[in-house]
């Protein structure tokens, strides 16, 4: 191994120590950091990014990566030595003053976005957000500069690497064109059948923390390296030894917790697969978000919502609630979690709606970043946009535009990768299922191990040796398209 190289692999796990710690403190402040503690939090992580900034922009990184690539690397130290690079170039872009203001503003939106969502209160974040807005442009304009290409692309590229409007236009406007009809045949159809009932509650919250504990371990999230808490927006978190990953209860609907425990633990259970060997590595991280929330989808959406695992999981749900009758049979609660309603709420949203909702986000953060939409406006243009996607209009600001932390707390360029994960998801387990005939028989037996072991080997483990496509095509056999997914809710939503 060249001294050059050695040195950056070095540098490059301190200042990923740098951001897990920052991981941490911004759990805490999500999870149990009392509301007081705001501001001196934000000063905390606003010093911890300024020094980890330091690091990665030390004038003496480009000669080492420079003189790191004359030497003779393997394939994963030269995958290492690439993202190395791309990691360089988006934080040399932006000056540490700006990386400071930057977090210092997303942390005051963010806690004044708490109290704002609560109160259906937009006028109340108008001040901070629109100074999260000024300085995201400010760092995507640097990036764009630093990196040949337009101001979204810069910010999206940070969540998705090399991800571009040129190439997700297309798969968006094709989704578009094709939801209204099928979303109507779905509908007709929909009606033609006895309408799914939810089990009677009330459910108490302490039998849904067991039920979803136990839904979490079935997965195969091992609890005494992970917690479950609450939080106001549900996230997944932590490292792989200590994953953090957080619900929001409801006693008049069990399964919204239960949905969205299994959706972050199929986050948590991507993070703990990666290739140990990398840790702390770049080549040893995720390999962008598209494939990160098509690991949480596939667990949540493409499993958890068959027939087969609820055909298991019945009995389990029945059992924790003391619950008895029809409506706790596995063929209504399935209809159930298959039930196609247009609403308000993307994090609750059914998977056939669930695109128009990002669909949504993304015309209109774009649009805001280009100047063509004031946030001012921003209720307005959310209301009329999903009237003009789903047909519904929401009732207030706190089901609108103020439901998702993203926006507030500095995530721009995030949300387009929901949909190319629920995408990538059912084709990943298309393949899954074609390659090893004991994985679905596992599901339906509440045996996960068959499906983790195959994505360990062919999605998790790879980290980010290859690009996004190159690792879905390896996995699936197949470039990455819209197909298989279209063609599972045709399955799913048409002919089941």
């Amino acid at each position: 191994m060249s001294a050059a190289y050695s040195e950056l692999e070095g540098r490059f796990r301190r200042a990923a120590l740098l951001g897990e710690s920052i991981g941490m403190l911004s759990w805490d402040q999500s999870v149990m950091m009392p509301a007081g503690g705001a501001a001196a939090r934000g000063e905390q992580i606003a010093a911890l990014a300024v020094i980890r900034h330091s690091m990665m922009t030390d004038p003496a990184l480009p000669d080492l990566l420079d003189a790191a690539a004359d030497e003779d690397l393997d394939d994963w130290q030269s995958a290492n030595l690439r993202e190395m690079r791309r990691d360089w170039a988006h934080a040399a872009a932006v000056p540490s003053d700006l990386v400071e203001a930057m977090s210092r503003a997303s942390s005051a939106c963010e806690t004044v976005w708490r109290g704002a969502r609560a109160d259906a209160d937009f006028a109340a974040i108008l001040p901070t957000f629109a100074e999260v807005l000024t300085l995201t442009k400010q760092v995507g304009a640097a990036k764009a500069d630093a990196l040949g290409c337009d101001l979204y692309d810069a910010l999206l590229d940070a969540f998705e690497p090399d991800g571009r409007c040129a190439t997700i236009d297309p798969i968006f406007d094709s989704y578009a064109a094709f939801l209204p009809d099928f979303l109507d045949d779905v509908m007709t159809r929909q009606t033609r059948r006895p309408t799914p009932e939810l089990p009677p509650g009330p459910f108490p919250i302490a039998a849904q923390r067991a039920l979803v504990r136990r839904m979490a371990e079935t997965v195969g999230l091992e609890f005494g390296t992970a917690r479950l808490d609450e939080s106001l927006h549900p996230f997944s978190g932590g490292i792989p030894e200590d994953s953090r990953i957080t619900t929001r209860y409801d006693e008049a609907d069990f399964t919204l917790a239960m949905m969205g425990v299994l959706h972050e633990t199929g986050h948590a259970m991507y993070e703990r697969a990666r290739p140990a060997a990398w840790r702390r590595q770049p080549v040893g991280e995720a390999r962008g978000m598209t494939v990160h929330e098509s690991q949480s989808l596939l667990v949540e959406m493409q499993v958890c919502r068959s027939r087969a695992f609820l055909g298991w999981a019945a009995p389990v749900m029945r059992d924790a609630f003391r619950g008895s009758g029809e409506t706790w049979d596995a063929e209504n609660l399935y209809r159930l979690a298959t039930r196609v309603t247009p609403g308000f709420i993307r994090v609750d949203a059914d998977e056939v709606t669930y695109p128009a909702h990002v669909i949504l986000r993304y015309r209109l953060e774009r649009a805001m970043l280009a100047g063509d939409l004031a946030i001012a406006d921003l209720p307005g243009a959310w209301n009329e946009g999903l009237q003009g996607l789903l047909g519904v209009t929401p009732p207030d600001d706190r089901r609108g535009c103020l439901q998702d932390i993203h926006w507030y707390d500095g995530a721009w360029g995030y949300f387009p990768t929901y949909t190319l994960g629920a995408m990538a998801a059912a084709q990943i387990f298309t393949a899954a299922v074609q390659a090893d005939t004991d994985i679905p028989a596992g599901i339906a037996q509440g045996d996960f191990r068959p499906l983790m072991t195959w994505l360990a080997e062919n999605i998790h483990g790879k980290g980010s040796l290859m690009s996004t496509g190159a690792l879905i095509e390896s996995a699936t056999g197949r470039p990455f398209d819209d197909s298989a997914f279209k063609a599972h809710l045709r399955r799913r939503y048409l002919e089941d």
